[in-house]
Parts: structure tokens; C-alpha cells; sequence
């Protein structure tokens, strides 16, 4: 067993729902045996009860859940940056160009190396990874996430229509692909299938159907895809569909709308589709550096939380901007405030929030991770920016663990992130820096 001794912050109880959501400890421990929170509290309590254990001494840092991407790309991660046009624009320009190269295995793996790399070094330690239109190139996502030993749910990206022919196929091929790659992967090691078609624009029903079969027999694999992203998107998607009542019925006239179901962005909904997501447990992962550099809206989140609709928060490489969480949350802070009376405030809870436990649930994984509950896995990141930097002259001032919380939130960067530990194994550390002084 080893005590960490750290400052730490975690949400329990949801800040959206509880006014004493943040749970803080200044000088608090965690015991964590073969990988889980075994105890927790303050650190002279759990030093008293195991005098013996090896202490790993974290101060000078603020020690954070392990961030949850719910919505991120695989195959765009050389193409961060294509700012300046609209999504569907930008899908052309940019983003299919570079997916179309994914049928070489060897650019796959390349390219697997420095995404996996890029979320863990930003603190994410769960991802919902939009996989590749290639079934060749998920198998190797899948490899690289296992060595790393991220915690990844992902599947193969199906579509039969109006991208370029490539990274078309049939119904019948991506069921049998999707059937293979579920049977191997699915609940190996830290591994869990997403059943993934592109979006309704790209899919027809036929396609819909072949995933909705795949869930069908596979009933715990997860589900993930785009809606009503982009105003021109949306006016496409009922042209190609006439007979659904909106975009999320295209989805769920398939049978693809459940508990387990994730849809990126959600900017422009009906008050229909809001009510049916929050009906059937379905959670909008929010992109907000997404939807500001594509111009696509800001995010209703008021109109989801009243409707009851369970949100998360996406990075959306490569139309978002990064990999950090932190700068989500923060652009996720900017939008509400642009809103005024229709938006959300947020506090530093909320979008810690956001980053950790909602994401854990909208995978099904709230049992699992999440927060630092006595029994959940160790899966954690430490803040803890180089001496010098203005972020750590902004921390060595704060006065609460709440206010150098807002702080990261602000100025915090993946250059910021000292260590990633995952199930209790040190997965990414910096390069060792000079000693810091105590922060708060």
C-alpha cells in the first residue's frame, strides 16, 4: 500500500444538483492498494492508522481525478489548427484528407503514438475516441492504448456517403468488421467498444441498422456520433432523412438512443430532442474550442440541465484546439458568461466536475472512476506547474484550495501536468524540476 499526501479536490455528489459538491482536502491522503482508494482523509489521520506504509509526498501541486474525454478523434491529431472555415468546409479541407491516410498501418501507428501521448500528458486517463474509418487502424489504436494503458472506449467509424469513396463501405462490412473488433477488444484490459457511426449526413439507414444490430448483440458496448452541430449539417440531414421528426430521431428510429449513448456537440436542439435524450439517459458531450473555432453556436447548457439531459465535456481533436481539459472547461466558462441570461454560471466545481465524474458517467464508468471515492480505482493527475512560471506565481498566492482550483482552470497547460498515474500506475511523469514551494 502507499499513502499519497496531496492537496486534493474531487466532486463526489454533482455541483449542478448539491451545493457541497467539491470535496477538499489541504493536507489529505489516500491509501491505495493494488491500484484502488482503499481509505482517504486527512493526511495525519491515515498516517496514524498506517504508520508503516511509504508515503509519497505530492504537496506543492494540486492532485485532481483523472480527466474524461467524451469526445475526441483519433485520426486528426496532425491537423490541429484548420481554423477559419465552417464544419462541413473544414471536413473537406481538412479533416477527410488526413483520415483517408489511415489505410497505411504504419502512418496508423505513428499517428496512435502521439495521440495517445497527447491525452495522457494532458491529464486525461479516459477517453471516447472516435476511432477510424479502418479497421486495420483501430486495432492499432486499441494497441497503443493498451501498452500506454490508457483507459479507452473506441470503435471503428462507419459511413456509406458523401465523403470521399475511401472511407466508405457497406452495412455489411461494418457490422463484420465492428463484430471482430468488439471480439477482440472489448473488455480487454482497460479496453471498451463504441459502436461509432460518422453522423447521420454520412450514414444511411442501412448503416444505422447495421449498428443498431451490433447492439443489439452486444448489449454493454457503447454508442457514440455527432448531432445538430452545424445549422447547414442539420438542413442536410432532414433533406437526406424526410420521413424523421428531427436529427436525434434519425438516431433513434434506428434504436440507437440509450443509457449508454454519448452524441458530441448538441449546439442547436429542438425542445423534442432534449426531452427525448434526458427520457432515455442519453449525455451531449460539449466541445466548446470546438464550436467557437468552427463557428458552429454556443451551447445551450441551461436548456440541457432543465431538460434533464446529462452533459460532458470533449476536446474534439482536431476541430478543437487541444487536448487539455482544462482549456474545455475554461472555454466551456467563456461561452456561458457570452449567454448572459440564458447561460449557465459555473463555478470551479463545475467544470471540474465536467472534466471527471460526468464524463465517468456518461460511460457507465461512475462506479469505476470519476472522483477519489474510497474504493474506486487511483486514476489521477497532478498539477503542479514548473517554478518560474506565471501559473505558479498565480498559485503560490491563492489563498483557498477552491481559488488555485479557478486558477488552473484559467492559465493551466498541458506543460502544467507533473504526473498521471492510472489504476495506481505512474503512467507519464515530467522531467524532474526544481523543488517547488507550497502553493497554497
Amino acid at each position: 500500500m502507499t499513502i499519497y499526501r496531496a492537496t486534493y479536490l474531487h466532486t463526489p455528489a454533482n455541483p449542478f444538483e448539491a451545493d457541497q459538491a467539491l470535496n477538499i482536502q489541504e493536507d489529505g491522503g489516500l491509501l491505495v492498494q493494488n491500484g484502488r482508494i482503499v481509505q482517504s482523509g486527512p493526511y495525519a489521520d491515515l498516517r496514524a492508522a498506517h504508520p508503516a506504509e511509504p508515503v509519497e509526498d505530492l504537496r506543492g501541486g494540486l492532485l485532481l481525478p483523472g480527466f474524461v474525454d467524451t469526445h475526441v478523434h483519433f485520426p486528426q491529431v496532425r491537423i490541429i489548427g484548420g481554423l477559419g472555415v465552417p464544419l462541413l468546409d473544414w471536413l473537406d479541407r481538412y479533416a477527410l484528407p488526413e483520415e483517408a491516410k489511415f489505410g497505411d498501418d504504419a502512418y496508423a501507428a505513428a499517428v496512435a503514438r502521439e495521440f495517445v501521448a497527447g491525452l495522457t500528458r494532458s491529464g486525461t486517463t479516459t477517453a471516447l475516441v472516435f476511432g477510424s474509418h479502418f479497421a486495420s487502424a483501430v486495432d492499432v489504436l486499441f494497441q497503443e492504448a493498451s501498452r500506454v494503458g490508457l483507459r479507452t472506449v473506441a470503435g471503428q467509424v462507419v459511413s456509406d456517403r458523401m465523403l470521399r469513396p475511401e472511407l466508405h463501405t457497406t452495412p455489411e462490412r461494418a457490422y463484420q468488421e465492428g463484430r471482430a473488433l468488439i471480439e477482440k477488444w472489448h473488455g480487454t484490459g482497460r479496453n471498451l467498444y463504441a459502436v461509432t457511426p460518422r453522423f447521420s449526413l454520412s450514414a444511411s439507414e442501412g448503416i444505422l441498422e447495421s449498428c443498431a444490430a451490433l447492439m443489439n448483440e452486444f448489449p454493454d458496448v457503447r454508442f457514440t456520433s455527432h448531432i445538430n452541430e452545424n445549422l447547414k449539417e442539420i438542413e442536410t440531414v432532414r433533406e437526406l432523412f424526410p420521413e424523421s421528426r428531427d436529427y436525434l430521431d434519425t438516431y433513434e428510429r434506428a434504436g440507437l438512443i440509450l443509457r449508454r449513448s454519448v452524441l458530441a456537440h448538441n449546439v442547436h436542439p429542438s425542445e423534442r430532442e432534449l426531452g427525448a435524450m434526458a427520457a432515455h439517459g442519453c449525455t451531449a458531450a460539449h466541445c466548446p474550442c470546438s464550436n467557437a473555432a468552427l463557428g458552429s453556436g454556443l451551447f445551450p447548457l441551461k436548456r440541457h440541465l432543465k431538460a434533464g439531459v446529462p452533459v460532458s465535456l470533449g476536446s474534439d481533436v482536431g476541430g478543437g484546439t487541444g487536448f487539455s481539459l482544462l482549456k474545455e472547461g475554461l472555454q466551456a466558462y467563456f461561452m456561458q458568461q457570452l449567454l448572459g441570461a440564458d447561460g449557465e454560471p459555473l463555478s470551479p466545481a463545475h467544470l471540474l466536475y465536467l472534466c471527471t465524474r460526468a464524463g465517468a458517467q456518461a460511460l457507465g464508468l461512475e462506479g469505476e472512476i470519476g472522483d477519489f471515492s474510497v474504493g474506486k480505482a487511483f486514476d489521477a493527475v497532478l498539477f503542479r506547474p514548473p517554478v518560474g512560471s506565471t501559473l505558479h506565481t498565480v498559485l503560490q498566492h491563492a489563498h483557498t484550495p477552491e481559488r488555485a482550483l479557478a486558477s488552473l482552470f484559467a492559465s493551466g497547460t498541458q506543460s502544467d501536468v507533473e504526473s498521471v498515474w492510472i489504476a495506481g500506475e505512474g503512467i507519464y511523469s515530467r522531467s524532474p524540476a526544481p523543488e517547488a514551494a507550497p502553493l497554497i
